[in-house]
């Protein structure tokens, strides 16, 4: 397991120990229903195809969709991430210049004076 992986897995079950049995049984029910959706989008990604496989190709076919389709959503995560971290910063200037206008008796730019003390 790639150390980055292993990292996860530890962080993982670090909060999963530290959750109370209800949080637990809420996990694990939007587990089984995430991977209830997966199966149902996978069943439709073989439908769709127009293949005609037996049973085991069948069951290598929806291996290799939700395999294929976790590498997707991964990826889509990380771009996502990449361009939220790129907006953030426009985005904390924008409310910066709007909070501080709306600060009565405070100027937009202004920096505090210095203290008679500090002038040692």
């Amino acid at each position: 397991m790639p150390p980055d992986a292993r990292q996860n897995f530890q962080r993982n079950a670090e909060l999963w120990m530290r959750m109370t049995p209800e949080q637990r049984n809420l996990m694990r029910q939007r587990e089984n229903v995430r991977r209830q959706m997966i199966t149902r989008e996978a069943d439709a990604a073989v439908r769709d195809s127009g293949l005609q496989l037996n049973p085991q190709d069948r069951a290598r076919f929806e291996s290799r969709y939700i395999q294929e389709r976790r590498k997707v959503e991964q990826s889509l995560r990380q771009h996502i991430e990449t361009e939220r971290q790129k907006e953030l910063p426009a985005l904390i200037q924008q409310l910066k210049k709007e909070f501080q206008i709306d600060q009565p008796g405070k100027s937009p730019v202004t920096k505090p004076a210095a203290s008679p003390k500090s002038g040692k």
